[in-house]
């Protein structure tokens, strides 16, 4: 196990590559299952979630190569079981997403609950009452999701609740179902639109990805393809924020700047210059402290729930007062006790954290969370006075590819020793 040591006080300066979008790779990597051929996927990030599902999908027999140039070869036609063992399922909620690719081309699934980040509830009751409604015979037993069909059925779907993953799973299972499916209420996550587009280029008939209704008109089969996954916004949105916060100046590249208007928007209220271009995006802070800036979260293409722990950290040095509201999930402001160790002023009522900015916080031993809490707890141990270790740093692999290398290149003082 390993932990991060960061002295701060560096002003972050330079540039930084953005690395491919890990909650659109680990979708589009369960819906390799889908295609008959293989499917090469391009521009894939190095992290502990997409080891994990290629273990998965080497579990279940699919002949899965991962090549030097971030590029995975995947065919499944070598699949030998479908199903999603618990000990691989536990730590990744994604998991449950090779639920729907398995049901619709095999037939069967038997899927474990997933884990994940202990960040709120997120069920998956709305995936199977989706599958269900499209002619499935699902139960739950001893811990597994256990789905039979000998071919879905297009249904209209209407979710109770906006879900990303759900919508996923279910657009894929629609994807070689009988007939018409309509997703009603549906996400509109960047990820979602990927995920389609990458189904599209394989054979299937998807339209309105990107709004609340998408139409899937189901096909007999899928065929293999290449496919490059598109830049992760959070991980932009991270870098961003570490620059902001450090009164530094910084250019990210290989990026989508038109997936982050809320977030740029937010980093322009603090204080920030930034310039954006076609695949790239560059922010100065000219030596300043930052804004105090109110968060209030909510699905795409409204603040994001990823980037919420992000500014709580850069709000408790700013200048003012914050008012932070997650609407998202019940249980994301668990990073607030670490930064209040910091010397961080945050009062929590509720889904609201009262965030007042102070002029230093100060380094402590401090423990990680979750995966978007950790990269909080980083960007506060940037600005702190003295020492900060960070522990508990297998949640910030799950999502970051070599963050304190990548940090280190903008001048950070941050090194991972083992514990």
């Amino acid at each position: 196990m390993n932990k991060l040591l960061i002295q701060g006080g560096a002003t972050l300066n330079g540039q930084v590559r953005i690395s491919g979008a890990k909650n659109a790779v680990l979708p589009i990597l369960a819906a390799t299952l889908l295609c008959e051929g293989t499917a090469i996927i391009e521009n894939v990030p190095h992290l502990h979630d997409v080891t994990t599902t290629v273990e998965l999908l080497g579990a279940m027999g699919v002949h899965v190569v991962i090549d030097e140039k971030l590029s995975i070869e995947v065919d499944s036609s070598t699949i030998e079981s479908c199903i999603a063992p618990y000990h691989l399922v536990r730590t990744m909620r994604s998991s449950i997403l090779v639920l729907g690719p398995l049901l619709a081309r095999f037939g069967e699934a038997e899927v474990s609950l997933p884990g994940g980040c202990a960040i709120g509830s997120r069920p998956v009751n709305l995936h199977i009452k989706g599958l269900q409604d499209m002619g499935a015979e699902v139960e739950v037993k001893n811990g597994y999701i256990i789905a039979k069909a000998k071919r879905l059925k297009g249904a209209r779907l209407v979710m109770d609740i906006v879900t990303v993953t759900g919508t996923e799973n279910l657009m894929m299972a629609a994807a070689l179902a009988d007939g018409v499916t309509t997703i009603e209420n549906a996400a509109r996550e960047p990820e979602v639109v990927d995920l389609a587009n990458f189904l599209i280029a394989m054979g299937a008939k998807i339209e309105g990805a990107g709004t609340d209704t998408i139409t899937i008109n189901g096909v007999e089969k899928l065929q293999g393809i290449r496919y490059r996954v598109l830049p992760d916004r959070i991980e932009t949105g991270t870098y961003l924020v570490a620059a902001a916060i450090t009164g530094g100046k910084i250019m990210v590249k290989d990026t989508a700047p038109r997936l982050l208007d809320a977030v740029i928007d937010k980093l322009r209220e603090a204080g920030a210059d930034v310039e954006v271009g076609d695949d790239w995006i560059s922010l100065d802070m000219h030596g300043k402290r930052p804004k105090a800036v109110n968060i209030r979260t909510a699905p795409y293409p409204a603040f994001p729930t990823d980037m919420q722990a992000q500014f709580v950290a850069l709000d408790t040095i700013a200048e003012g007062t914050a008012t932070v509201v997650e609407t998202v999930f019940e249980n994301r402001f668990m990073h607030v006790q670490e930064l209040q160790r910091m010397g961080a002023d945050i009062e929590v009522e509720g889904n609201t954290a009262i965030v007042r900015g102070v002029e230093k916080l100060t380094g402590a031993p401090i423990m990680a969370t979750d995966l978007r809490a950790s990269a909080s707890l980083i960007m506060a141990g940037l600005v702190a006075e003295g020492e900060t270790e960070v522990h508990r740093i297998y949640h910030i692999d799950r999502g970051y590819e070599i963050i304190e290398e990548k940090l280190a290149l903008l001048g950070a003082n941050i090194r991972r020793i083992p514990v």
